[in-house]
Order: C-alpha cells, then sequence, then structure tokens
C-alpha cells in the first residue's frame, strides 16, 4: 500500500489447498487471526491439528485457548524455517505474483476487495498441477463427501 501497512491472515486446508477463511488488519494485534480461526472451525468444523508459524498472534494466549478450548493440536514451525509451512507460504507467493503486484491498490478498501475477489477464483477456479488440475474446492468437497459416507 501506498502509506499504509496491511497484514493478512488465511486459515487453509493442506490436503485440499482450499482457503476456509481469511482476514485484513491495518495493526498486527491478534484478533484479526482469532476471528479467522473461529469463522474456519464454525464454517467447517475442528480439524485435528493446526500449524502456524510462531508470529505474535498465533502464540498469543487467547489464539492458543481457541486451539486448546477445541481439542486442536497445536503445531509451530520452528524458527527460521518457512519451508514447514510451505502450503500457505506458496499461497502467499501465489496470491502476489497473480493478483497484488498486478493491481495497484490505492486503499484498504480496493485492496480487500481485490483480494476477495481473487480468493474466489483461488478457490472455484484455479486449477492446481498438484491437485491433478482440479480446484481447491473440488478436492475439498469430494473429500469431505468420501469423509461423510
Amino acid at each position: 500500500m501506498p502509506s499504509d501497512h496491511i497484514y493478512s491472515t488465511a486459515i487453509i486446508d493442506w490436503y485440499s489447498r482450499k482457503i476456509l477463511s481469511y482476514r485484513f488488519s491495518n495493526t498486527l494485534d491478534a484478533k484479526f487471526c482469532e476471528d479467522a480461526l473461529n469463522e474456519a472451525i464454525n464454517l467447517y468444523g475442528k480439524p485435528k491439528i493446526f500449524n502456524t508459524d510462531q508470529g505474535s498472534q498465533y502464540t498469543s494466549r487467547s489464539f492458543i485457548n481457541i486451539l486448546k478450548n477445541n481439542d486442536i493440536k497445536i503445531s509451530m514451525d520452528s524458527v527460521g524455517r518457512w519451508a514447514d509451512n510451505i502450503i500457505i507460504e506458496r499461497f502467499w507467493r501465489t496470491l502476489k505474483y497473480e493478483n497484488f503486484h498486478l493491481f495497484n491498490y490505492e486503499n484498504f478498501r480496493d485492496l480487500e476487495l481485490g483480494i476477495v475477489r481473487y480468493l474466489g477464483l483461488y478457490n472455484e477456479r484455479r486449477k492446481h498441477s498438484a491437485l491433478g488440475y482440479k480446484t481447491p474446492s473440488e478436492i475439498y468437497g469430494a473429500f469431505k463427501e468420501q469423509v461423510a459416507a
């Protein structure tokens, strides 16, 4: 952004690469990350394991308590080990190259609208070679059907 820093978080399903929830903030507090986590749990259910880096938002007492209160196993990357969380790191790279760097977002609202549009495309229309040229939503839906059967 020309004059502001914008922080983002996304909850991704590792198996399907579907973005389950996301938030943006102009501050680096834990609240926007907690909101994204709560939304993902409410919409998609509780995962067995939740992996993050060791950012202050994810190591905060309030964020950790959400995981503990939902009996979700906590997994955190080692310091400086971005590859431990390669799926979300790859998503951020893709987002930057396919959206953020292509548009000159002038303000927070334009950024938010542009990224929301991109996330719809990413989940519903963008085929991934690692997923057999299917979309994250196709893989996620097929997996949920198998689990329910």
